[in-house]
C-alpha cells in the first residue's frame, strides 16, 4: 500500500485540499480523503488532476509530421495527404515502428496522457505480404508502451477494401490488408501473451465503413464480443465529405445513419472524427452511449471539418480526444483547438462552459478524461476509489500557474500559452515522469533520431 499527499486534487465532486490517496500494490486507488495532515507522507509537490486518455492514435504517423506541408495540388486534401502517407510507409520496418511508437508514447506521458488507444492498421511487410508472425507490428506497439510506461488499449484493425462496394485495395494499401479471421486470431494471440496485465487492454477496430463489408463488420464485432463482451470497438466515421457522399451513393444513408441502423452501437464503441455529420445525427449519436473521438489538431491539419460539438453536448453526448496523426502530442493543444474552432464557428466565447460549470478548462478536462476512460475500457478518468492511480501533477511554480487554484489552474493550463506545465505523471500507481522528465527519454529520442535520418534519406 502506498499513501501520498496532495495539497490540491481534482476529485469527482470538485477540488479538495490536503488530500491523502491510498494506492494498492496493483495500482488501484483504495481511498481518497480530504482535509488530512501530511504526517510525513510522500507529497505530490503540486496540484493533482486525473490522467488523460488519448482515444485515437496512429503512432507511426508521428514521424510524418511536417512531411505533407508542401503543395502538391491546388486541391490538396485528406486524399492527397494520404498519398504522402502511402509513400512514407514503403520503407517502414518493425524496428522503425517500435522507435517511433516509443518516442510518441514518451511525449504523450510528459504532456499528461496516461493511456493511449492505438488504432493499429499497419499489419504487413512493405511488399504487402504478412509477416511470419501476424502480430509482429502489434507486438511492437505493446513493447513500446510497456517500456515507456503508458497504459495501452491496442485495437487491431480490419482493412479489406479501398472503398464502398468492396472496391479492391490499391497496391499501396496492401500493408493494411486483413480479414476478420486474421484480426480475431491476432487478438486471441495477444490476449494469451499479455494475460491479466492491468495496463494492457485489447479491442478491435473496423477501419471504416468504406474499408469493410457489412458481413465482415458483423463477423468482427460478433467475434471480438465472444472473446470479450466488454472489449472496445473503434471505427473512423464521417471524417470527409467524399466519404459521406460515397456512403450515400452506396447505401442511401450517411455513415452515422448507416452504422446506427445496422450495428449494435453502444457504450463500447468509439467513433473517430464524425466531422461531417448533421445535427440530427449528432442527437442520435449522443443517445447511443458511444464516445466520439475528436482529434482537433489532425482534423485541422487535414481540413476535415468541424464536429457539431454544442449540439452533441446539449444531448449529453460522450467524447474524448485523440492525437491521431500526432502533429501535436499534448492534450492541452487538442482541447484548446477544440474550443477555439467552436468559437470561430459560433462567433462567441466559452463554448464548453455553462452557468453551472463556468470554467472552460475544467469542463473540457473532466469531460474528455471521462469519455477517454470509457473509450479505452479502462478504469481511469477520475480520482476516486476503484479507479487506477493515473495522476498528473501540475507545476504550481510554473509562471503560467503561479497563484492559481482550483478550476483556475485548468483554465491557465489549457489557455495560458505552452511550456512544460506537467511536473510528475503516475500510471497505475507508478511514477513515470518526474520533474518533467522521462527516465529513458534521451535513449528513446536518440533511437528515434536515427530512424528519422534513415526514413527521410529515402524520400
Amino acid at each position: 500500500m502506498k499513501r501520498i499527499f496532495a495539497p490540491q486534487a481534482m476529485l469527482p465532486e470538485g477540488w479538495s485540499k490536503d488530500v491523502v490517496l491510498e494506492i494498492d500494490d496493483e495500482g488501484g486507488i483504495t481511498s481518497v480523503r480530504g482535509n488530512q495532515s501530511p504526517n510525513g507522507l510522500e507529497s505530490t509537490g503540486g496540484p493533482v488532476i486525473p490522467g488523460m486518455a488519448n482515444v485515437h492514435s496512429h503512432a507511426f504517423q508521428r514521424a510524418m509530421a511536417g512531411l505533407a506541408e508542401r503543395m502538391g495540388s491546388p486541391e490538396d486534401s485528406f486524399w492527397t495527404w494520404r498519398e504522402v502517407m502511402y509513400s512514407f510507409l514503403r520503407q517502414l520496418t518493425p524496428e522503425h515502428l517500435y522507435a517511433i511508437a516509443a518516442q510518441v508514447y514518451c511525449e504523450m506521458l510528459k504532456n499528461g496522457y496516461t493511456a493511449v488507444a492505438e488504432f493499429h492498421y499497419l499489419h504487413n511487410a512493405p511488399d504487402g505480404k504478412p509477416y511470419a508472425n501476424r502480430a509482429e507490428l502489434a507486438q511492437r506497439h505493446l513493447i513500446a508502451a510497456q517500456q515507456t510506461g503508458i497504459a495501452i488499449t491496442l485495437l487491431p484493425s480490419l482493412y479489406a477494401y479501398a472503398n464502398f462496394g468492396e472496391a479492391p485495395l490499391a497496391p499501396a494499401q496492401k500493408r493494411f490488408q486483413t480479414t476478420p479471421g486474421a484480426v480475431l486470431d491476432m487478438i486471441t494471440t495477444l490476449a494469451a501473451q499479455v494475460g491479466d496485465n492491468p495496463d494492457i487492454r485489447l479491442g478491435a477496430a473496423p477501419h471504416s465503413l468504406r474499408a469493410v463489408s457489412p458481413p465482415m463488420l458483423k463477423e468482427l464485432v460478433d467475434g471480438v464480443t465472444t472473446i470479450d463482451p466488454a472489449s472496445p470497438i473503434h471505427i473512423h466515421l464521417a471524417e470527409q465529405v467524399k466519404e459521406v457522399n460515397d456512403c450515400l451513393s452506396w447505401s442511401e444513408q450517411r455513415p452515422v445513419e448507416w452504422l446506427l441502423s445496422n450495428m449494435p452501437v453502444d457504450s463500447r464503441w468509439c467513433l473517430a472524427h464524425c466531422t461531417n455529420i448533421s445535427q440530427s445525427e449528432a442527437e442520435k449519436l449522443s443517445a447511443s452511449g458511444a464516445v466520439v473521438g475528436l482529434c482537433p489538431t489532425t482534423e485541422g491539419n487535414l481540413g476535415d471539418g468541424i464536429f457539431p460539438f454544442p449540439r452533441f453536448r446539449e444531448r449529453r453526448g460522450r467524447w474524448g480526444i485523440g492525437g491521431d496523426s500526432h502533429v501535436s502530442q499534448t492534450p492541452v493543444e487538442e482541447l484548446r483547438w477544440l474550443e477555439y474552432v467552436q468559437r470561430l464557428a459560433a462567433r462567441r466565447r466559452n463554448i464548453a462552459a455553462s452557468p453551472s460549470q463556468p470554467s472552460v478548462g475544467a469542463t473540457l478536462w473532466r469531460e474528455a478524461a471521462a469519455g477517454g476512460a470509457q473509450a479505452l475500457a479502462r478504469p481511469m478518468g477520475t480520482i476516486a476509489p476503484g479507479k487506477r492511480a493515473d495522476l498528473v501533477v501540475l507545476d504550481a511554480e510554473h509562471i503560467n500557474l503561479v497563484g492559481r487554484r482550483g478550476d483556475r489552474l485548468l483554465d491557465a493550463f489549457l489557455f495560458a500559452g505552452s511550456g512544460q506545465m506537467v511536473k510528475h505523471v503516475m500510471v497505475g500507481g507508478r511514477w513515470i515522469v518526474r520533474d518533467g522528465r522521462h527516465p529513458d527519454e534521451a535513449a528513446i529520442a536518440a533511437r528515434y533520431a536515427r530512424v528519422q535520418k534513415q526514413l527521410y534519406s529515402a524520400l
